[in-house]
């Protein structure tokens, strides 16, 4: 796209930029933001407050989410506001694009939200439960371990190594918390083990 501008339509322009930041300068720029410092509390005066960690890369920025609907009266809470947690050691109250898109990515219609399974020979997913869900990865987790368990090498020697199965792991979380997750795979004989910041 070509475009042409005159001398006079860029002094035009130039002196409307001089006037916008003068204007700033001299603290006009400020009253926008009492507005907004003014109303924001009650914007999210009726809400409940929960703190949590983004969930997208291995940074672990802190979060907070405002919910309106009390759960304790039997209400569906709903997420109208997401934003980064001042207190935070890791961010300071910062987000990264994905991160000031938290809500998009909550309300996503597409957005897994409970465990599915595809039986053996079905073309589509089914919803199950949670405790369908978790007795079904034990049960599988148990077999492959009872059939594929090397206890010892071929001199002897114990090994513990349970080479068929991997982990991965999230790596928003705390370090007490990788810890604990270390420590299960490694109690399984785990060998592959890697963590979603590598990834």
């Amino acid at each position: 796209m070509n475009m042409e501008l005159s001398r006079r339509g860029l002094l035009k322009v130039a002196g409307v930029g001089v006037a916008a930041t003068s204007v700033t300068a001299m603290g006009f720029g400020e009253a926008d933001a009492a507005v907004a410092a003014h109303v924001r509390p009650y914007k999210l005066v009726n809400t409940t407050e929960t703190r949590n960690t983004c969930p997208y890369c291995s940074v672990a920025c802190g979060v907070i989410l405002y919910s309106r609907g009390d759960l304790r009266k039997g209400e569906q809470a709903e997420i109208t506001h997401i934003e980064g947690d001042v207190d935070h050691p890791t961010n300071l109250g910062t987000l990264c694009p994905k991160g000031a898109a938290l809500k998009d990515f909550v309300h996503a219609p597409t957005r897994l939200q409970y465990p599915m399974v595809r039986r053996p020979g079905s073309d589509r997913f089914e919803r199950i439960s949670w405790d369908q869900a978790l007795d079904r990865i034990a049960r599988l987790m148990k077999d492959d371990r009872d059939a594929n368990f090397l206890a010892r090498n071929q001199q002897g020697v114990p090994v513990n190594r349970w080479t068929t199965t991997g982990m991965l792991a999230a790596s928003a979380t705390t370090n007490e918390t990788a810890w604990c997750t270390f420590k299960v795979a490694k109690g399984l004989g785990i060998v592959g083990f890697d963590n979603q910041a590598r990834v």
